[in-house]
């Protein structure tokens, strides 16, 4: 761990992520018809009724539910809880029907708004960051093959520690975060990091669920995307390495074959490059 990173807790983490939910997000839900949430909502608590009547829930099992749940709200965690276990169901169904670039979960922690890299296409970072560095490069294409001039390809990822900048103590504001431009051919190169793979926060109550259940906490190390064009539907996304232990053995579920990067040294032995292009279908 860096000397200036201190280990977030739980509480503090889902108190991150919930302000950043409601500044960014939760005005989306009143647009729901009534007859959308009728539906839905009687659906799920059909679901969790028969649930009960096909296992015998007992009221301990019961009681432990509502504690839990009560707990997941007083920690701020409902935004990890669904980013982690619910998400990539949601984003399977949205993008179903797209022929471009296979998405992702984006998970609780992004932040819109991040800075062009001031160093041509070098990410912010902290002087000698940790982690073996990455170039990441590409070409942001339509699906019939035209490059996308002028693409913006955003792009955040945990630090070598597992921790990201606006959601765990000592870390830059924007560290390790930017929107990167693509040149006249679509094409791009981010300088960056390699991030490590890391554990969701687990002195929570979504840490209790973890241990109650015997699962593991760990995701995969990944890189986040946002790719988006004028006129094109934007592709949010994770890239993830070959190697990973949990690249398989994801909590989030949110691995795809298509989604495996496997980067090689650069020539200069300083590091690792790979190429990534992406596809947009059209809006």
């Amino acid at each position: 761990m860096t000397s200036d990173t201190v280990a977030p807790a739980a509480a503090a983490s889902g108190a991150s992520a919930t302000e950043r939910f409601f500044a960014d997000k939760a005005s989306s839900a009143a647009a729901t018809p009534t007859e959308r949430v009728d539906l839905l909502a009687r659906e799920v608590l059909d679901a969790v009724h028969a649930t009960i009547r096909r296992h015998k829930v007992t009221y301990e099992e019961y009681n432990a539910l509502k504690a839990w749940l009560i707990g997941v709200g007083q920690d701020g965690e409902w935004p990890l809880f669904l980013d982690v276990w619910v998400e990539h169901v949601v984003e399977q169904v949205a993008t179903e029907s797209r022929e471009g670039s296979k998405g992702s979960i984006e998970g609780p922690y992004y932040v819109p708004g991040a800075p062009e890299p001031s160093a041509g296409t070098t990410l912010p970072m902290r002087e000698a960051e940790k982690g073996t560095p990455l170039l990441f490069q590409g070409q942001v294409r339509s699906v019939s093959g035209e490059p996308l001039a002028g693409a913006r390809v955003e792009i955040w990822h945990a630090d070598d520690d597992g921790y990201y900048s606006q959601f765990a103590p000592g870390i830059p504001e924007w560290n390790l975060r930017g929107s990167v431009i693509a040149d006249e051919a679509g094409r791009f190169r981010i300088h960056t990091v390699q991030p490590a793979p890391y554990q969701i926060p687990t002195d929570g109550s979504c840490g209790k669920l973890i241990a109650a259940a015997g699962w593991h906490a760990w995701r995969p190390a990944h890189l986040h995307m946002k790719v988006s064009a004028p006129g094109h539907h934007l592709v949010t996304t994770q890239l993830y390495f070959t190697g990973d232990e949990h690249v398989f053995d994801d909590i989030a579920s949110a691995v795809k074959p298509e989604l495996i990067l496997d980067p090689r040294p650069t020539g200069d032995g300083a590091g690792r490059e790979v190429t990534y292009d992406f596809v947009l279908d059209p809006a």
